[in-house]
């Protein structure tokens, strides 16, 4: 799987179904597993790792019913909820104390991270707040079991049989099944990621050769900085900032006409591109220094007289971690709290 694969966890959408899962009535779990089972064999999991992932599962029932009680999509419904309550309950006093403790403890690794990657400490540390509340947080799911689970119900079946070989990849580097464990739908360590994900971008960050996501900070902020350059984080430019909208502004302007083939009632709350110039001669004008070249969409969520910012294609590479744009604003805010 691609970095994609987060996003599509975050805002598939709850379809109907029945009270058997149709695709589970191809054949009894057991059965499935071995389909599963000979799939890993195929692509390299040694035996000993697949007998002792797979042994004694069963379907785990709850599994399916978070999986079916998920929120609608983004491509439907109206209204969206004030951005500044959510703000309120993500960007509190503990997320941002956490966050300066976390800062400051791992000071020297971060240092060496934005040389090596270009993002900035305070943004993967909100990342990592985010979540698992710095690591306090990280799920309670046998992996093994919550994927076999969500591969054999079937509605996204090769999603999920894909991220269960995965797994097995991971746990073929020696990690027991016992530590194996995350949320419902696969994610698992300090920045949640899914196996796919892991065996791509997860970075060992402290020179021990291993990229422990579990425990180790530096590998934490190390993966989270080569998931960000991967989607294209460019350094030196910050994710967004605060700016100030004239009176009678005419939103209508500048109402963006794409339609984005991705989430798209994330990115129709945003604005057309241009640059920064572009918006002050326009009356926008931002509240810290930003060169007027730079390329922005603004985004106003609360609507005239609320607060408004100027966003550049770093948000974007936020979005890439979940789209929407309430966890990409309040990581933001977040960030900018904790380097404050």
């Amino acid at each position: 799987m691609i970095k994609r694969a987060l996003l599509t966890l975050a805002l598939s959408a709850a379809m109907f179904t029945p009270a058997v899962p149709v695709a589970a009535q191809d054949m009894p779990f057991d059965t499935y597993l071995q389909q599963l089972a000979a799939r890993a064999r195929a692509e390299g999991v040694s035996e000993a790792t697949i007998v002792r992932m797979t042994q004694g599962l069963q379907p785990n029932h709850r599994v399916i019913e978070l999986d079916r009680g998920q929120p609608g999509s983004s491509s439907s419904g109206s209204g969206f909820p004030p951005l500044s309550s959510y703000i309120e309950r993500h960007v509190d006093a503990a997320r941002i104390n956490g966050g300066r403790r976390a800062y400051s403890s791992s000071l020297g690794t971060i240092r060496a991270i934005e040389r090596e990657y270009g993002v900035p400490g305070e943004v993967l540390v909100a990342i990592w707040g985010h979540e698992t509340a710095y690591g306090a947080v990280t799920g309670s799911f046998d992996l093994a079991q919550a994927l076999a689970t969500l591969a054999w119900e079937g509605r996204r079946r090769e999603l999920f049989a894909g991220e269960f070989v995965d797994l097995l990849k991971v746990a073929d580097k020696g990690y027991p099944r016992s530590q194996l464990k995350g949320s419902w739908a696969g994610a698992f360590g300090n920045p949640q990621f899914l196996p796919s994900v892991y065996l791509r971008l997860a970075t060992d960050g402290d020179g021990d050769g291993r990229a422990n996501i579990f425990s180790n900070s530096a590998d934490t902020l190390a993966s989270i900085a080569n998931y960000f350059r991967d989607a294209g984080w460019r350094a030196g430019q910050p994710w967004g900032v605060r700016a100030s909208v004239p009176s009678g502004f005419n939103w209508s302007a500048v109402r963006s006409k794409v339609v984005s083939p991705v989430c798209p009632r994330v990115h129709e709350r945003h604005s057309q591109w241009r640059t920064v110039g572009e918006w002050r001669a326009l009356g926008v004008q931002p509240q810290r220094p930003l060169n007027d070249s730079v390329m922005a969409s603004l985004f106003q969520p609360d609507g005239p007289g609320a607060p408004a910012w100027l966003l550049t294609a770093n948000y974007r590479v936020i979005l890439e971690y979940n789209c929407s744009n309430y966890y990409a604003m309040s990581v933001g805010l977040l960030a900018d709290e904790i380097a404050r």
